[in-house]
């Protein structure tokens, strides 16, 4: 009973003390950056009304899509070990024929073009 108490009272300690630190740590070192209240590369002052490049969000939007992709295709060597894996490797085929057709179409309409 005596060493649970110990180790809780090395374990509060150890929080506290880190807690205080992580507190504490930042505050010494404040720079403009750091004391803006957006860090996102917009100036706060200035116009909301700044024009943006869509094409910049299309591409975005598509590696997005292609990374959920790949974390659908994640599981695929487990589907091996079901009882029937051609369903799973059917499935999978299936929906990697479906992104690049998709990625197929939007090639072929310009989407993925930077420049105009």
């Amino acid at each position: 009973m005596n060493m649970i108490v110990t180790i809780l009272t090395i374990y509060m300690m150890i929080s506290i003390i880190l807690a205080l630190v992580s507190f504490w740590l930042p505050m010494l070192n404040p720079d403009y950056e750091k004391l803006t209240p957006y860090e996102c590369g917009f100036d706060p002052l200035g116009t909301a009304r700044l024009p943006f490049s869509m094409r910049f969000f299309l591409i975005a939007i598509l590696f997005l899509l292609f990374d959920l992709e790949i974390a659908l295709l994640l599981p695929l060597p487990w589907g091996n070990h079901l009882p029937y894996p051609l369903i799973s490797f059917a499935w999978a085929s299936s929906v990697l024929i479906l992104l690049t057709l998709g990625l197929i179409y939007e090639w072929m309409q310009g989407g993925l073009e930077w420049a105009e």
